[in-house]
């Protein structure tokens, strides 16, 4: 791995469905399309410093469509509502 990390070469695009803002709303979630070859350590360390947030949980999926998506839990003392309106996810 290179000495330069690049959070965006991982996190590739938020998603903004009803259920991803439901999830920023209720349960301080994030959700991203991410590298399809990113771990969870590396989608967790990309989110964190992209953000400036600490992160709590990481949980993957391959979509049929073979995406790979990230929903990755804030720490209580961060708001994921802030970094949805900073993304444009919400208004």
């Amino acid at each position: 791995m290179s000495k330069f990390f690049d959070p965006f070469k991982i996190l590739k695009a938020p998603i903004s469905t009803e259920k991803a803002v439901r999830m920023i709303n209720e349960e301080n979630k994030l959700a991203f399309y991410v590298d399809i070859k990113a771990s969870k350590s590396e989608i967790k360390r990309a989110v964190e410093e992209a953000f400036d947030v600490k992160v709590v949980s990481v949980r993957t999926l391959i979509t049929s469509t073979g995406r790979k998506k990230a929903y990755v839990k804030l720490s209580p003392e961060f708001k994921a509502s802030d970094i949805a309106s900073k993304l444009g996810v919400i208004g």
